[in-house]
């Protein structure tokens, strides 16, 4: 009786070094320090509810998942950290919107505008002008605020809770706490 011996393919390290590349990325993400600033321009921590983050009821969304930073129409919305504009556009209830992925893997949402100044794939430094305050979307008759959250993209299971929807506190920061 013959064995067949079978060949085997030299190993490639190719997906090791892959894994070690997107950990390598992830981990230097998370290193970079983030200090916010208060996204209207001018603004100062009197424009917003403090105790509106996770509010219940709030409409159609159940629960508030950030703060709304009152101001006059067409006043100039900031970027409250440096970061790559991941989204821009129409956005249901948050209507005219902008998604800013930065430091720590944070997803900086701005809704409410009434124009955008910056565009799909555009790098913002901290500070830069990137809309206006509006009444877009569900804020349409109400006062001119924007909506300001931010989520992040790895998820803190010591925050979940109980309260509704309190599964999602492991990916909603509460903005007013970053803010100060």
């Amino acid at each position: 009786m013959q064995t067949a011996f079978v060949k085997k393919k030299p190993r490639s390290h190719y997906k090791r070094w892959v894994l070690g590349f997107f950990c390598f990325v992830i981990m230097i993400g998370l290193c970079i320090p983030e200090k916010l600033i208060i996204p209207v321009e001018k603004a100062s921590e009197r424009d917003w509810n403090h105790h509106t983050f996770w509010h219940y009821p709030w409409g159609k969304s159940g629960v508030h998942k950030g703060v709304d930073i009152f101001a006059p129409q067409g006043k100039n919305v900031v970027a409250a950290t440096g970061g790559w504009v991941i989204w821009k556009g129409t956005f249901g209830r948050g209507g005219r919107a902008i998604i800013i992925l930065g430091p720590q893997w944070h997803c900086h949402y701005y809704a409410h505008l009434q124009d955008y100044y910056t565009h799909w794939g555009s790098w913002v430094v901290q500070g830069n002008t990137i809309g206006s305050v509006g009444t877009s979307g569900n804020a349409a008759g109400k006062s001119p605020h924007l909506h300001y959250s931010v989520s992040t993209l790895i998820p803190y299971p010591w925050r979940w809770d109980s309260s509704r929807q309190g599964w999602k506190k492991m990916f909603y920061l509460n903005p007013d706490t970053l803010l100060r």
